[in-house]
Protein backbone atom coordinates (compact mmCIF):
# COMPACT_ATOMS: atom_id res chain seq x y z
CA UNK A 1 0.00 0.00 0.00
CA UNK A 2 1.11 3.57 -0.60
CA UNK A 3 2.00 5.51 2.52
CA UNK A 4 -0.76 7.98 3.54
CA UNK A 5 1.13 11.15 2.71
CA UNK A 6 -0.41 14.52 3.65
CA UNK A 7 -3.17 12.90 5.75
CA UNK A 8 -3.33 13.70 9.47
CA UNK A 9 -3.81 10.38 11.31
CA UNK A 10 -5.14 10.48 14.90
CA UNK A 11 -3.21 8.03 17.09
CA UNK A 12 -4.72 8.69 20.51
CA UNK A 13 -6.18 11.62 22.43
CA UNK A 14 -3.86 14.58 21.89
CA UNK A 15 -1.48 12.94 19.37
CA UNK A 16 -1.72 12.68 15.58
CA UNK A 17 0.87 12.20 12.83
CA UNK A 18 1.47 13.46 9.32
CA UNK A 19 3.85 11.64 6.97
CA UNK A 20 6.26 13.64 4.79
CA UNK A 21 6.89 12.51 1.24
CA UNK A 22 10.63 11.84 1.67
CA UNK A 23 11.07 8.04 1.53
CA UNK A 24 14.63 6.69 1.26
CA UNK A 25 16.90 3.91 2.55
CA UNK A 26 17.57 6.16 5.55
CA UNK A 27 14.03 7.40 6.26
CA UNK A 28 11.86 4.35 5.41
CA UNK A 29 8.50 5.68 4.14
CA UNK A 30 9.42 9.21 5.25
CA UNK A 31 9.59 11.46 8.29
CA UNK A 32 6.57 11.34 10.59
CA UNK A 33 5.59 14.76 11.89
CA UNK A 34 3.57 14.70 15.12
CA UNK A 35 0.81 17.07 16.24
CA UNK A 36 0.34 17.29 20.00
CA UNK A 37 -2.63 19.22 21.43
CA UNK A 38 -6.37 19.62 21.23
CA UNK A 39 -9.01 21.56 19.32
CA UNK A 40 -7.58 25.05 19.78
CA UNK A 41 -3.81 24.64 20.24
CA UNK A 42 -1.09 22.37 18.89
CA UNK A 43 2.64 21.69 19.05
CA UNK A 44 4.29 20.28 15.93
CA UNK A 45 7.15 17.87 16.58
CA UNK A 46 9.70 17.20 13.82
CA UNK A 47 8.30 19.38 11.02
CA UNK A 48 10.53 17.48 8.60
CA UNK A 49 12.17 18.47 5.32
CA UNK A 50 11.66 21.88 3.74
CA UNK A 51 9.31 20.77 0.98
CA UNK A 52 6.39 22.89 -0.19
CA UNK A 53 3.93 20.02 -0.19
CA UNK A 54 4.73 18.99 3.40
CA UNK A 55 4.62 22.55 4.70
CA UNK A 56 1.25 23.01 2.99
CA UNK A 57 -0.01 19.73 4.47
CA UNK A 58 1.05 20.82 7.98
CA UNK A 59 -0.71 24.16 7.65
CA UNK A 60 -3.88 22.47 6.36
CA UNK A 61 -3.77 19.95 9.22
CA UNK A 62 -3.28 22.76 11.72
CA UNK A 63 -6.41 24.51 10.48
CA UNK A 64 -7.57 27.30 12.82
CA UNK A 65 -5.63 26.00 15.81
CA UNK A 66 -2.92 28.19 17.30
CA UNK A 67 0.54 26.71 16.84
CA UNK A 68 2.14 27.00 20.28
CA UNK A 69 5.61 25.76 19.29
CA UNK A 70 7.63 23.97 16.63
CA UNK A 71 9.75 21.31 18.36
CA UNK A 72 12.54 19.26 16.77
CA UNK A 73 14.07 16.07 18.15
CA UNK A 74 17.40 16.81 16.40
CA UNK A 75 18.85 18.65 13.44
CA UNK A 76 19.25 16.18 10.62
CA UNK A 77 17.83 17.60 7.43
CA UNK A 78 14.90 15.20 7.30
CA UNK A 79 13.67 16.54 10.66
CA UNK A 80 14.20 20.27 11.22
CA UNK A 81 14.43 22.39 8.00
CA UNK A 82 10.65 22.91 7.68
CA UNK A 83 10.72 24.67 11.05
CA UNK A 84 11.68 27.87 9.25
CA UNK A 85 8.87 28.16 6.66
CA UNK A 86 6.42 26.93 9.31
CA UNK A 87 7.55 29.69 11.68
CA UNK A 88 7.30 32.24 8.87
CA UNK A 89 3.74 31.16 8.08
CA UNK A 90 2.44 30.99 11.66
CA UNK A 91 4.70 33.11 13.86
CA UNK A 92 5.17 30.16 16.23
CA UNK A 93 8.54 29.91 18.01
CA UNK A 94 11.01 27.09 17.40
CA UNK A 95 11.51 25.49 20.82
CA UNK A 96 13.35 22.20 21.29
CA UNK A 97 16.77 20.72 20.64
CA UNK A 98 19.95 22.77 20.58
CA UNK A 99 21.65 23.76 17.30
CA UNK A 100 24.74 21.97 16.00
CA UNK A 101 27.75 23.17 14.03
CA UNK A 102 29.52 19.82 13.63
CA UNK A 103 29.46 18.00 10.30
CA UNK A 104 29.73 14.22 10.13
CA UNK A 105 32.60 12.62 8.28
CA UNK A 106 31.65 10.81 5.10
CA UNK A 107 28.33 10.76 3.24
CA UNK A 108 25.15 10.70 5.31
CA UNK A 109 22.52 10.94 2.55
CA UNK A 110 19.22 12.04 4.14
CA UNK A 111 20.82 12.31 7.55
CA UNK A 112 23.04 15.33 6.83
CA UNK A 113 22.94 18.11 9.39
CA UNK A 114 20.67 21.13 9.06
CA UNK A 115 23.19 23.94 9.50
CA UNK A 116 20.55 26.71 9.40
CA UNK A 117 18.46 25.47 12.32
CA UNK A 118 17.98 28.36 14.76
CA UNK A 119 15.81 27.72 17.84
CA UNK A 120 14.19 30.56 19.75
CA UNK A 121 14.57 28.51 22.92
CA UNK A 122 16.41 25.30 23.80
CA UNK A 123 14.62 22.78 26.02
CA UNK A 124 16.61 21.10 28.77
CA UNK A 125 15.86 17.62 30.09
CA UNK A 126 12.54 17.66 31.94
CA UNK A 127 11.31 21.04 30.65
CA UNK A 128 7.75 21.17 29.37
CA UNK A 129 5.47 22.80 26.81
CA UNK A 130 1.65 22.89 26.90
CA UNK A 131 -1.05 22.79 24.22
CA UNK A 132 -4.71 22.73 25.31
CA UNK A 133 -3.57 21.43 28.70
CA UNK A 134 -1.61 18.53 27.19
CA UNK A 135 1.95 18.37 28.50
CA UNK A 136 4.95 17.76 26.23
CA UNK A 137 8.10 16.98 28.26
CA UNK A 138 11.64 16.98 26.84
CA UNK A 139 13.67 13.82 27.51
CA UNK A 140 17.36 14.28 26.68
CA UNK A 141 18.67 11.28 24.70
CA UNK A 142 22.08 12.12 23.19
CA UNK A 143 23.81 9.50 21.07
CA UNK A 144 22.37 9.45 17.56
CA UNK A 145 23.31 13.12 17.72
CA UNK A 146 24.58 15.08 20.70
CA UNK A 147 21.47 17.29 20.70
CA UNK A 148 18.81 14.59 20.40
CA UNK A 149 15.61 14.94 22.44
CA UNK A 150 12.64 12.62 22.81
CA UNK A 151 9.29 14.03 23.94
CA UNK A 152 6.97 12.43 26.49
CA UNK A 153 3.21 12.96 26.15
CA UNK A 154 1.28 11.15 28.85
CA UNK A 155 2.36 7.52 28.62
CA UNK A 156 3.63 7.90 25.04
CA UNK A 157 7.13 8.85 23.94
CA UNK A 158 7.94 10.52 20.62
CA UNK A 159 11.36 8.98 20.02
CA UNK A 160 12.63 10.76 16.90
CA UNK A 161 15.55 8.73 15.57
CA UNK A 162 16.72 7.44 18.96
CA UNK A 163 14.44 4.41 18.64
CA UNK A 164 12.88 3.70 15.24
CA UNK A 165 10.10 1.35 14.24
CA UNK A 166 11.80 -0.23 11.24
CA UNK A 167 15.60 -0.25 11.73
CA UNK A 168 18.39 0.26 14.23
CA UNK A 169 19.64 3.82 14.64
CA UNK A 170 22.79 5.06 12.92
CA UNK A 171 25.43 6.54 15.23
CA UNK A 172 28.21 8.36 13.36
CA UNK A 173 31.16 10.20 14.95
CA UNK A 174 32.22 12.85 15.60
CA UNK A 175 28.80 14.09 16.76
CA UNK A 176 27.21 10.68 17.19
CA UNK A 177 28.53 8.94 20.31
CA UNK A 178 28.03 5.24 21.05
CA UNK A 179 28.67 5.58 24.78
CA UNK A 180 26.06 8.34 25.07
CA UNK A 181 23.67 6.35 22.89
CA UNK A 182 23.89 3.30 25.15
CA UNK A 183 23.39 5.46 28.26
CA UNK A 184 20.31 7.01 26.64
CA UNK A 185 18.92 3.57 25.79
CA UNK A 186 19.39 2.56 29.43
CA UNK A 187 17.59 5.76 30.46
CA UNK A 188 14.60 4.74 28.33
CA UNK A 189 14.76 1.18 29.68
CA UNK A 190 14.20 2.55 33.17
CA UNK A 191 11.15 4.59 32.10
CA UNK A 192 7.59 3.23 32.01
CA UNK A 193 6.33 4.50 28.66
CA UNK A 194 3.53 2.34 27.22
CA UNK A 195 4.15 3.15 23.54
CA UNK A 196 6.79 4.78 21.34
CA UNK A 197 5.96 6.86 18.28
CA UNK A 198 9.17 7.10 16.22
CA UNK A 199 9.97 9.52 13.42
CA UNK A 200 10.31 6.58 11.01
CA UNK A 201 8.32 3.38 11.02
CA UNK A 202 5.32 2.03 12.95
CA UNK A 203 4.45 2.57 16.58
CA UNK A 204 6.27 0.38 19.10
CA UNK A 205 3.75 -1.28 21.41
CA UNK A 206 6.21 -3.05 23.73
CA UNK A 207 8.94 -0.46 24.13
CA UNK A 208 10.78 -1.93 27.12
CA UNK A 209 11.30 -5.25 25.35
CA UNK A 210 12.54 -3.51 22.20
CA UNK A 211 14.98 -1.32 24.13
CA UNK A 212 16.42 -4.36 25.89
CA UNK A 213 16.81 -6.03 22.50
CA UNK A 214 18.55 -2.95 21.12
CA UNK A 215 21.00 -2.86 24.02
CA UNK A 216 21.74 -6.55 23.47
CA UNK A 217 22.14 -6.00 19.73
CA UNK A 218 24.72 -3.25 20.26
CA UNK A 219 26.65 -5.38 22.75
CA UNK A 220 26.65 -8.26 20.26
CA UNK A 221 27.90 -5.92 17.51
CA UNK A 222 30.69 -4.77 19.81
CA UNK A 223 31.75 -8.39 20.37
CA UNK A 224 31.67 -9.01 16.61
CA UNK A 225 33.94 -6.05 15.98
CA UNK A 226 36.43 -7.20 18.62
CA UNK A 227 36.46 -10.70 17.08
CA UNK A 228 37.12 -9.26 13.61
CA UNK A 229 40.06 -7.27 14.96
CA UNK A 230 41.41 -10.39 16.62
CA UNK A 231 41.00 -12.22 13.29
CA UNK A 232 43.19 -9.65 11.55
CA UNK A 233 40.75 -7.05 10.19
CA UNK A 234 42.11 -3.56 10.75
CA UNK A 235 40.13 -1.24 8.46
CA UNK A 236 36.51 -0.21 8.92
CA UNK A 237 35.62 -1.39 5.40
CA UNK A 238 36.87 -4.90 6.20
CA UNK A 239 34.87 -5.00 9.44
CA UNK A 240 31.70 -3.82 7.69
CA UNK A 241 32.06 -6.43 4.95
CA UNK A 242 32.40 -9.23 7.52
CA UNK A 243 29.85 -8.00 10.08
CA UNK A 244 27.12 -6.91 7.64
CA UNK A 245 26.90 -9.61 4.94
CA UNK A 246 24.40 -8.82 2.20
CA UNK A 247 24.00 -5.20 3.26
CA UNK A 248 22.32 -2.85 0.78
CA UNK A 249 25.28 -0.96 -0.79
CA UNK A 250 23.47 2.33 -0.18
CA UNK A 251 23.70 1.66 3.58
CA UNK A 252 27.41 0.79 3.68
CA UNK A 253 28.44 4.35 4.71
CA UNK A 254 25.96 4.25 7.59
CA UNK A 255 27.26 0.85 8.74
CA UNK A 256 30.80 2.19 8.55
CA UNK A 257 29.78 5.11 10.73
CA UNK A 258 28.31 2.81 13.38
CA UNK A 259 31.42 0.59 13.35
CA UNK A 260 33.52 3.74 13.75
CA UNK A 261 31.36 4.79 16.73
CA UNK A 262 31.87 1.39 18.37
CA UNK A 263 35.62 1.62 17.82
CA UNK A 264 35.82 5.11 19.31
CA UNK A 265 33.95 3.90 22.40
CA UNK A 266 36.14 0.78 22.68
CA UNK A 267 39.21 3.01 22.39
CA UNK A 268 37.84 5.16 25.22
CA UNK A 269 37.54 2.00 27.31
CA UNK A 270 41.14 1.00 26.49
CA UNK A 271 40.11 -2.15 24.61
CA UNK A 272 41.32 -1.20 21.11
CA UNK A 273 44.06 1.02 19.69
CA UNK A 274 43.99 3.31 16.68
CA UNK A 275 46.87 2.97 14.22
CA UNK A 276 48.06 5.20 11.41
CA UNK A 277 45.72 5.47 8.43
CA UNK A 278 42.53 4.98 10.45
CA UNK A 279 43.37 1.36 11.11
CA UNK A 280 42.64 -0.43 14.35
CA UNK A 281 43.92 -3.31 16.47
CA UNK A 282 43.08 -4.94 19.81
CA UNK A 283 44.70 -3.20 22.80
Amino acid sequence: MDAPYAILEPLEDGIARLLARNPSPYTYTGTQTYFVGGETEAIIVDPGPDSDDHVTAMLEALGKRRLVAIACTHTHRDHSPASRPLKAATGAPIIGCAPLSLEATGPRADAAFDRDYAPDRVLEDGETLFADGIVLEAVATPGHTSNHLCYAVGGALLTGDHVMGWSTTVVVPPDGDMGSYMESLDKLRRREDRVYYPAHGPAIENPTRLVRHMIGHRMQRERQILKRLEAGDSEIGEIVANCYPGLDPRLVPAAGGSVSAHLVELERQGRVERMEGDRWKPA
